[in-house]
């Protein structure tokens, strides 16, 4: 009987000091709460006339950052209303017409996954690793965002 008691006793303290060292774990010297970073939740929605903005890395995806540069000069849009459903028609709609190169891409401004996309897109060809790498990028980017969000591109 004793042998029992001083087991179950032993199988508690361990389960009170495994649950402190879980505790420990997890905050700071000092402070009781656990030390667990607060994200702020990602906008999914902008008010009517506004835009998330998101800065291009130029010095990343140097070609597509020109291009962008160069279609907005254009007269094409800067901003992005996310559209993803619509992106495989958007892009069979802005490349119709426009050849393949052998290693090259057809980069579209503005993107298939915009709703802006589509006919009458400003298409450039560039390198498969640059334009593949940037829509990697915005796409890693703009994942938590919903269709219809507006995104406003700025290209440093």
């Amino acid at each position: 009987m004793r042998k029992t008691c001083i087991t179950i006793c032993l199988l508690g303290a361990l389960i009170v000091l495994g649950g402190f060292i879980n505790t420990l774990s997890h905050t700071e010297w000092g402070d009781t709460k656990p030390s667990v970073q607060t994200v702020a939740p990602v906008a999914t929605t902008t008010a009517p006339g506004e835009a998330v903005r998101l800065e291009f890395p130029s010095d990343r995806y140097p070609e597509t950052a020109q291009h962008i540069k160069e279609a907005i000069a254009a007269g094409k849009s800067p901003v992005c209303t996310i559209d993803r459903e619509g992106a495989d028609h958007n892009r069979e709609l802005s490349l119709k017409g426009i050849p393949t190169k052998k290693g090259k891409d057809r980069d579209e401004w503005p993107m298939a996954m915009c709703s802006e996309g589509g006919e009458g897109a400003d298409i450039k060809y560039i390198s498969p690793k640059d334009n593949r790498g940037a829509g990697s990028w915005v796409g890693h980017k703009l994942d938590e965002y919903k269709n219809g969000t507006k995104v406003e591109f700025i290209v440093k």
